[in-house]
């Protein structure tokens, strides 16, 4: 594969720190095309021809080394996490314009090291987990190596395979080579029942979530059936299967002495009909409805547990999407019959409940249905800032609206608009097996004993939320009749008339609540944060270049309002036009549309900035209401 990288040739490469020189070094040889060179990691070299791929580099010598093994050329460095003992030596990789492909989750360690250094915290520190072995310069980076994706190099086909445990980006690279299969495993497993170190296994205070995710991530190595195994640190070794399942029954027993019991890789589906299939231990609760002829529709699809899905959130960098990890699809099909993912829908737009869409699409095209409104919020998240939103585009196939029915195999569904939670949310009524079933997301859920009422809700300002929503919500969930509610959290659980009728009565007396605590004629102002937007929220625009944009705002009173509304810009950014004026009927949204102009010597050094939008509402002055934020490249 010829080098051609527009990365390293726009970006100055790190310096090159000035190491011991390595005694003794040598390459060894695996097998005809596999060479080892120890160094302050293991690296792996790959052979075709006189040409090589690297895995892992460390301080960089094993370039002094090439010779031995008839090579004249590397064509590539791929790494499987961004600890320093694996590339404190890629400085000199840029030197030699040897393309660098990195985990995706873990490019900012590399590309932006600078900046995570500028913003780690350190005092009051109960975010424990090991990124301070962190590079301390940026490393160019030419490619991501996304999970679940393939590498294609020479007569290689390397299997990115996600395996978080030592870090939480961490990846396992699996390809066929002179005849087996080899895993370049990484920290995840120092040698047959051993790992490097624990520290690098809690990420949150007092936690054993590191441990949680590397006994998940062997499972999933150990069914990837690899012949070899090639670790960062500790001897190649082969026939791994025992060596894995003994490394994972260590650390479950580290786990239960600790006290955690409810571990990811035990999660179990739990049969809710013959037909219906709910999966309560996930991050978000997830339902697969079964047709007869194998195909399957689920409602939400989430991480594979409360621990992934934080942990992810936690370290998620600020421009990328938390990391998403298959979950219940092999035992969907082994133990219930499932054949294929036919459709997925989502009951709200947060990314607890849909971060394993693009997964379902990319890797069993699977289709896409919604509610009419999320379409543009799924398709378009960068547009937005509304609360959990997915950091990456979902692209939609069909919306319905709202009492709108349609079939899917055997199955008649009816669905309605469900705000409360979020405006952008639906309700899914069908009757399974029998059982008038009603998915409702994050609407409702069974109340504890103590609360003094049957059904509880939720109220989050963030995701949009109107007076009346919650009220409108119940009454038709009321309508369609269910005998059970399948939450987007928990089991599903049976529900009365008289339980939904008292519903309806505490969102009427919610509504009396709202509009005896904020001031002013119309609630719901008090109520939305972001009435007045700019649209897209996150915008990306080129150093001499315009982006268009809208201001955008909701009316909630019942009389016309006349608006005003100008730009807050940086210092040599231009928009035109300077003042909008634009009137907006009652209850509706009307925008304004804009085009911003950046200048040609915008610094380097301000890659994001905000800008803000002020607004004059029937001739009152009422501010920088608005902002969005610019990413400049």
């Amino acid at each position: 594969m010829a080098f051609s990288s527009s990365a390293a040739a726009a970006q100055k490469p790190a310096a090159r720190p000035r190491a011991r020189p390595l005694e003794g070094g040598r390459l060894e040889r695996l097998s005809d095309n596999l060479y080892l060179f120890r160094d302050t990691c293991n690296v792996f070299l790959l052979k075709n021809g006189d040409r090589a791929l690297l895995v892992d580099f460390g301080s960089g010598a094993v370039l002094d080394h090439l010779g031995e093994a008839g090579v004249t050329k590397v064509e590539w460095l791929l790494h499987t996490h961004h600890h320093r003992d694996q590339c404190q030596g890629d400085g000199r990789a840029a030197e030699a314009r040897i393309p660098i492909a990195v985990p995706s989750h873990e490019r900012h360690y590399f590309a932006d090291a600078e900046n995570f250094w500028r913003n780690r915290r350190i005092f009051h520190l109960y975010n424990v987990r090991n990124d301070f072995f962190t590079v301390t310069q940026n490393i160019p980076v030419d490619r991501d190596l996304r999970d679940y994706e393939v590498f294609p190099w020479g007569p290689y086909q390397l299997l990115v395979l996600p395996t978080p445990g030592h870090t939480l980006g961490s990846q396992t690279l699996l390809a066929q080579v002179d005849g087996k299969k080899v895993a370049f495993s990484g920290d995840l497993v120092h040698s047959p029942g051993k790992v490097t170190d624990l520290f690098s296994l809690q990420y949150n205070y007092g936690a054993v979530d590191g441990a949680d995710m590397a006994i998940y991530s062997l499972a999933r190595l150990r069914e990837a059936g690899a012949a070899l195994v090639c670790p960062s640190h500790g001897e190649p070794f082969a026939n791994p299967d025992a060596g894995l399942e003994e490394l994972a029954g260590k650390l479950k027993n580290w786990c239960y002495f600790y006290g955690t019991k409810n571990l990811t890789a035990e999660n179990r589906l739990q049969p809710v009909s013959p037909h219906l299939v709910a999966g309560v231990t996930t991050t978000s609760s997830f339902y697969a409805i079964l047709s007869d002829s194998g195909k399957a529709l689920f409602i939400d699809y989430g991480s594979a547990s409360g621990n992934f899905f934080t942990s992810f959130m936690n370290a998620t960098a600020v421009n990328d999407r938390i990391r998403f990890v298959e979950h219940s699809i092999p035992e969907l099909k082994s133990r219930y019959g499932m054949k294929s993912i036919d459709v997925v829908m989502p009951s709200h737009m947060h990314d607890d409940h849909l971060n394993g869409f693009p997964f379902l699409q990319r890797h069993h095209g699977t289709r896409i249905w919604c509610y009419q409104n999320m379409k543009d919020v799924l398709e378009q998240p960068r547009h937005y800032n509304l609360g959990c939103i997915l950091g990456e585009p979902i692209k939609v196939e069909r919306t319905f609206q709202n009492e709108e029915k349609f079939r899917w195999e055997e199955y008649e569904f009816t669905v309605t608009h469900a705000p409360g939670h979020t405006h952008y949310q639906m309700a899914l009524f069908s009757t399974i097996d029998g059982r008038r079933t009603g998915f409702t997301g994050d609407n409702w859920f069974p109340a504890p004993a103590e609360a003094g009422f049957q059904i509880r809700h939720n109220v989050i300002f963030r995701n949009h939320i109107e007076s009346a929503d919650h009220l409108k919500s119940i009454e038709r969930v009321l309508r369609e009749e269910p005998e059970w509610l399948a939450p987007g959290h928990g089991a599903p659980f049976h529900v009365t008339r008289p339980m939904l009728e008292a519903t309806r009565a505490r969102m009427a007396e919610q509504k009396k609540i709202f509009e005896g605590l904020i001031a002013g004629e119309d609630t719901n102002y008090g109520l939305d944060p972001s009435w007045a937007s700019i649209y897209p929220y996150q915008l990306t625009g080129r150093r001499g270049g315009s982006l268009s944009l809208e201001v955008r705002v909701r009316n909630y009173r019942a009389r016309p309002a006349r608006l005003a509304a100008s730009l807050h810009l940086p210092a040599g950014w231009q928009a035109r036009p300077e003042e909008a004026r634009f009137e907006v009927p009652p209850m509706a949204l009307g925008s304004a549309s804009f085009t911003v102009t950046l200048p040609r010597d915008w610094p380097e050094h301000k890659p994001r900035v905000a800008i803000a939008a002020d607004i004059t509402c029937d001739g009152q002055y009422l501010g920088q209401l608005a902002e969005g934020v610019v990413d400049i490249s």
